[in-house]
């Protein structure tokens, strides 16, 4: 299956505008079709929303954001893409028509898979031409932000169109999720249907508003589902033996009339009262307004978890060291040059990026904490080359900052490119001091310099300790190579006696 720099988009709703989104943001130009050509305005308009809270959910060093192009052409979108995402209507004969008409038109190597929350695919697979590449890739709203994606093949579709499907939707931050079987509904939906049918029941007898029943899950359940699902919680509960323990004491429970799996009549009635209920709990606020709040909330969520490496943490964690691995993979080569004693020594461009709009502060301009983030990620690729990575700090060593000297020169606007040039300017068994210095790219003007001074240190015995032989080798030829250049008239404020 080939590698995929182009998405293609059929249907661009809710899920079309959330998968849009999320390609865009992490580098994958998206190609959108819709045979209504006002949606144009609309999922433009749905990315533009999501783009505040995708920039909030990492601080790693992102590829340039994708293009987004739209058509009412449906076969000429599937000629042109690497990739295609269905997210038309659930509606089993239609998704039939049009995903055989798109397969005629898409090259054999371009995986389709469908957004559907139920449908079967091998009954989507009929008439298509070369059904192995059909599946169904289910995301979840808002799909920018929530990365799970529940992956199930058909009767004909191959291994490789799963692992291939996997691999690009891990690429772009998500989890998936292999179904082992297909089944209506998959699995989260499942879940949720039981959950749901509840619900209408509690609110059709009087037993609940639709708010004590969100307040129910909200301020309990929901709390402890977010890091470890039911299944493991309940393994919890049944203290040192487990979930043995725990089926055994609540098991006969199981036998206690407690739900209604057959879902209440839909009455005019009981839809009032969920109509009703959701306007109070809503308290006037627009639809917008509640999903700008639900995704600032997911966002701290995510990044509460990354820290312990749980669920969507664990995912957010995982794509920031790809990020942070191939910001370094992309410095390499400068970095490899400068090491071996390029013929004109010179400074080090390791980063390109540029002011994104949500960095600018009330002036317009970049502001402070986003100066470090950009230097951070230099840093970040030059000590990762020299091998000061993730495996390095898990085995107990790391560079810590001892000062920063950052000076601001000159201004940098939102959507401005800029790149950093680096250089190493001491090294010894304990020490590191580098300079950075910030250039807008349209005219090599210099926006700020940093001068930083690290100390490298046993975590473990949380003391300062010589490092890796190999590691102060790689920045002493770094070093070595750049000693020609004369020294940055910035550079030599750190306090003295730190270098």
């Amino acid at each position: 299956m080939r590698q995929v720099k182009t998405l293609g988009l059929l249907g661009t709703g809710v899920i079309g505008g959330g998968w849009a989104a999320r390609a865009l943001h992490f580098g994958i130009d998206v190609v959108a079709a819709d045979v209504k050509g006002e949606m144009e305005a609309w999922i433009r308009g749905a990315v533009e929303n999501a783009e505040g809270a995708l920039s909030r959910l990492t601080f790693a060093p992102l590829p340039p954001k994708g293009k987004l192009s739209f058509t009412t052409d449906l076969n000429l979108m599937a000629g042109s893409v690497d990739f295609i995402q269905e997210n038309i209507p659930e509606q089993l004969e239609l998704k039939q028509r049009i995903l055989a008409q798109v397969s005629r038109h898409a090259p054999r190597d371009v995986l389709i898979a469908s957004s559907t929350s139920g449908l079967m695919p091998s009954d989507l697979q009929r008439d298509l031409q070369h059904p192995e590449r059909l599946l169904v890739g289910h995301p979840f709203n808002p799909v920018y932000l929530l990365p799970l994606v529940e992956l199930v093949g058909g009767k004909t579709t191959s291994a490789d169109a799963l692992e291939a499907a996997a691999r690009f939707y891990r690429y772009i931050g998500m989890h998936p999720l292999k179904v082992r079987r297909e089944v209506p509904g998959h699995l989260t939906d499942r879940l949720q249907e039981a959950l749901w049918r509840e619900i209408l029941h509690m609110v059709n007898d009087g037993v609940a508003t639709t708010g004590e029943l969100d307040e129910s899950i909200i301020y309990g359940p929901g709390l402890r589902w977010a890091g470890m699902g039911t299944n493991l919680i309940y393994h919890l509960a049944g203290g040192e033996t487990g979930m043995r323990h725990m089926l055994r004491q609540f098991g006969p429970c199981l036998k206690w009339p407690w739900t209604k799996l057959e879902a209440p009549e839909l009455t005019e009635e009981l839809i009032d009262r969920m109509v009703e209920g959701t306007q109070e709990q809503a308290a006037g606020r627009s639809i917008r307004e509640l999903e700008r709040l639900r995704d600032d909330y997911l966002v701290a969520i995510q990044q509460v978890l990354r820290q312990f490496n749980l669920g969507a943490g664990a995912t957010l964690r995982a794509l920031e060291e790809r990020l942070y691995e191939e910001g370094a993979a992309n410095a390499r080569p400068a970095l490899e040059a400068a090491a071996v004693g390029a013929s004109t020594p010179a400074v080090l461009r390791l980063v390109e990026t540029q002011v994104r709009p949500e960095w600018v502060d009330y002036n317009g301009h970049m502001t402070d904490s986003r100066y470090l983030q950009v230097f951070g990620d230099a840093t970040d690729a030059l000590l990762r080359y020299a091998g000061v990575d993730d495996v390095y700090r898990r085995s107990g060593r790391a560079l810590y900052t001892v000062e920063t000297h950052v000076t601001h020169q000159a201004e940098a606007r939102a959507l401005e490119p800029l790149y950093v040039a680096s250089r190493v300017l001491e090294v010894d068994a304990k020490r590191v001091r580098l300079f950075h210095a910030l250039h807008r790219r349209r005219d090599d003007v210099q926006v700020a310099t940093a001068e930083q001074l690290y100390l490298h240190v046993n975590s473990t015995a949380g003391k300062a300790a010589p490092m890796d032989p190999e590691v102060q080798a790689r920045l002493a030829a770094l070093q070595a190579a750049q000693a020609p250049l004369p020294l940055p008239r910035e550079a030599g404020r750190l306090a003295r006696g730190a270098h």
